[in-house]
């Protein structure tokens, strides 16, 4: 597998090596040891999680507070533009955020570590989206920054507002944020 950081370090870009010719194709999307040994972490994911949404929907940025989870996302089928956000209070990239094209067809997965929100805004007609975590999902301590915050100025690939829900709308100032809680 190929491994690119980003402009901020931690997260990583992740192309497996795609076996293809005119019957389709083959890659392994996870193995344990290559991925330890090529991005030099040593992680335990605990949960696999699969969401379809529709054209426009974005969700997040969520987090989590005490219980942060690193994720490894991909796509299965469709296209997303996904973004991970440095909400570590002493980064160097904090306040960061940084953006790929995520696809059935690229087959590029983000590695986006504990410690940053994450979210995404589907641009193919449905999206597939799968992420391994590396903590439990707890809705007690999940946060969530609103998704047009001005002070992170995120560049969402779309002329039209996205489809957001309730709990997103609602989310919080970047620079509000508090992470001690």
């Amino acid at each position: 597998m190929k491994v690119t950081p980003t402009a901020i370090p931690d997260v990583l870009i992740i192309e497996p090596k795609v076996f293809g010719d005119e019957r389709g194709f083959f890659f392994e999307s996870f193995n344990q040891r290559a991925f330890n040994e090529a991005t030099g972490l040593d992680v335990n994911f605990v949960q696999d999680n699969h969401s379809r949404s529709a054209k426009g929907v974005l969700r997040g940025l969520h987090y989590q507070v005490q219980q942060p989870q690193g994720k490894l996302v991909r796509v299965v089928r469709g296209a997303v533009f996904d973004v991970a956000v440095d909400i570590r209070q002493g980064s160097a990239t904090f306040g960061k955020w940084v953006g790929v094209e995520l696809s059935e067809e690229n087959h590029k997965q983000l590695w986006v570590p504990a410690g940053l929100a994450h979210g995404f805004l589907v641009l193919s007609d449905s999206a597939d989206f799968l992420y391994k975590t590396t903590d439990y999902y707890a809705p007690e301590r999940e946060r969530c920054i609103r998704w047009d915050d001005q002070f992170l100025a995120i560049e969402w690939p779309s002329a039209h507002p996205p489809l957001v829900s309730a709990k997103d709308e609602a989310g919080a100032s970047f620079l509000t944020l508090t992470r001690d809680e």
